[in-house]
């Protein structure tokens, strides 16, 4: 804790990427003075976890932040990394946030109704703080992977960037989430051997019956649905997103047809002894609960059809056009020609720098809507916060109105 007065904002935002600076937006329309704090730039995640032919996998009329609709000539398109990063910074210029690059806080804690919040550049009070900061922080590796010979190189996801920076050879992805798929796409594009240990992400169909299927669960109100409604509750915030594309202008990825094409896919991934790779005999249980997730989808945008009463084009049942064989395999690697992994398993959250009560095992917060169970203290940002564009483009605007709305009953009553 720093010695000395602290100065005060009624609000201090953490993080300042696209929920930090909606936050801040929402904020200044009502007049609550505030801070932001972002440890690096502004959209930090954009520019360093992201490799270079990244696109949105939703389209661009979905990014709808407060105040800054996408403004571009393609909204039925989908951004690459560079134009995300772009249309972050031109939303900040709009508003001029009252925004402090560079700064980390290092600890939220409690001081009588309000908060202490020490930072690198200072120490503040605040009635209220918005941990805007999402909840990937720090990249999962399997103890596994400490198993592996020091000639294969190992990144994570969030650290490839295109498949020249990776050595010369095969290389093996594991994971099959949006990341997973799409880096495996990525190196395959550019004709490397690509293995593929397939997991359990369910799959979805780029456009169905003359549409983006966005559109249709954006029309059918699937966006909306609070978390509470959904028929996993608090549970979906664990499921992996649908793996689909917006390469080229969108697409499938259809693992089974990259197969056809020469993309090795294996079972996920059991264990590691040296050169050796043991994998699970459950491909092709995965691409089915894949496709069937995939077909529920449609199952539903075609009652949605019937019922509205939609004149819509008919699609023909997709056909696989290629079958595993279910069994347990062992891989060599050298054998393979394998020069590199990339992991691709995700993130976990990292809140240990706030010293409040309000985490469940895990370290996720409690919450509702983002509001924790101490006063003045909220989260946005988090995939599944209230609806699925949560952590998105397409609604961390509403809910940082949302949490304005909180922090305004509060502005004037502490300190």
């Amino acid at each position: 804790m720093g010695g000395g007065v602290r100065a005060h904002r009624t609000v201090i935002v953490i993080g300042g990427g696209q929920a930090g600076l909606a936050m801040s937006h929402c904020l200044t329309a009502r007049g609550i003075p505030h801070l932001v704090f972002e440890a690096n730039r502004i959209a930090h995640a954009w520019r360093t976890q992201r490799w270079d032919s990244f696109c949105l996998v939703t389209p661009n009329w979905q990014c709808r932040l407060p105040g800054f609709p996408y403004d571009g000539p393609d909204p039925e398109g989908f951004m690459l990394k560079d134009e995300i990063i772009d249309y972050i910074e031109r939303y900040a210029r709009s508003f001029g946030p009252p925004l402090r690059e560079g700064v980390r806080v290092l600890a939220v804690r409690r001081r009588g109704p309000g908060f202490e919040v020490d930072t690198t550049d200072g120490d503040y009070t605040a009635d209220c703080v918005v941990v805007a900061i999402g909840g990937y922080h720090v990249a999962r590796l399997p103890a596994m992977a400490q198993r592996v010979r020091d000639d294969v190189a190992q990144i994570h996801s969030s650290a490839y960037k295109n498949p020249q920076a990776l050595p010369p050879g095969a290389v093996l992805v594991v994971g099959t989430g949006q990341s997973g798929c799409q880096i495996a796409e990525d190196l395959h594009l550019a004709d490397r051997r690509v293995h593929l240990c397939v997991g359990s992400a369910p799959r979805v169909a780029r456009r169905y019956r003359g549409r983006d299927v966005v559109e249709w669960l954006d029309r059918m109100g699937h966006y909306d649905l609070p978390v509470e409604q959904h028929p996993l509750g608090a549970g979906v915030r664990a499921k992996s997103n649908h793996y689909v594309t917006g390469r080229d202008g969108g697409r499938d990825i259809d693992l089974r047809l990259f197969a056809t094409q020469g993309m090795q896919l294996h079972g996920r991934l059991l264990d590691i002894d040296g050169g050796s790779l043991c994998m699970d005999g459950d491909l092709a249980r995965n691409l089915d609960s894949a496709d069937a997730s995939n077909e529920k989808i449609k199952a539903s945008i075609d009652a949605y059809i019937a019922e509205a009463g939609i004149d819509a084009p008919h699609e023909a049942a997709y056909v696989p056009p290629w079958q595993p064989q279910a069994r347990r395999e062992t891989l060599n690697m050298a054998e393979e020609g394998i020069s590199a992994i990339v992991w691709a398993m995700g993130f976990r959250s990292d809140f240990s720098f706030i010293e409040l009560p309000v985490f469940d095992e895990r370290g996720y917060p409690h919450h509702h809507r983002g509001v924790s169970p101490a006063e003045g203290l909220y989260f946005l940002g988090l995939p599944w916060l209230h609806s699925w564009g949560s952590g998105r483009f397409a609604s961390v605007g509403r809910d940082a109105a949302y949490l304005a709305e909180r922090c305004e009953r509060k502005e004037g009553l502490l300190f």
